[in-house]
């Protein structure tokens, strides 16, 4: 049997999984317009947050085949969105990396979700439930690094 407080924080997941998936994709329809797949845009987000890597390491990262890797990676470059270069430590290797055209698109993109969830937030929201708000994204940062 549960106790109180595994049966309030089971609610409380539940509720916040809902909350969060409806957030995230009113976000994504802020910056849509792309024909990429969830995959070629998680591998662009990898690169973006961690630099420049190998298709090995993403595949790793991304829990993909590297065959599946590969695939993505392919489209990624025919599009012009990654540029691969040899790795000066291994030549059999190759670095990956953003274009200057991925660049701006990540740019765009998030200008453009911020400014929506900057409106969002302004109309819907009182200074003090902003301020409860902007409390709480330490809570969630906990939870997403635990």
């Amino acid at each position: 049997m549960r106790d109180q407080g595994t049966t309030h924080a089971s609610v409380v997941a539940g509720e916040l999984r809902v909350v969060l998936g409806q957030l995230v994709r009113r976000l994504r329809e802020q910056a849509d317009g792309t024909d990429l797949t969830r995959s070629q845009a998680s591998v662009l987000g990898r690169i973006d947050r961690d630099g420049p890597t190998t298709a090995t390491v993403l595949a790793r990262t991304e829990g993909l085949r590297p065959q599946s890797m590969g695939t993505i990676v392919a489209a990624l470059e025919a599009a012009g969105l990654v540029a691969g270069s040899p790795d000066p430590k291994d030549g059999r290797k190759t670095i990956l990396s953003l274009t200057q055209t991925a660049r701006e698109q990540f740019r765009t993109g998030r200008l453009a979700r911020e400014d929506w969830l900057i409106q969002a937030m302004s109309a819907a929201l009182t200074q003090s439930e902003l301020d409860q708000l902007s409390s709480s994204i330490d809570l969630l940062r906990r939870i997403a690094r635990s």
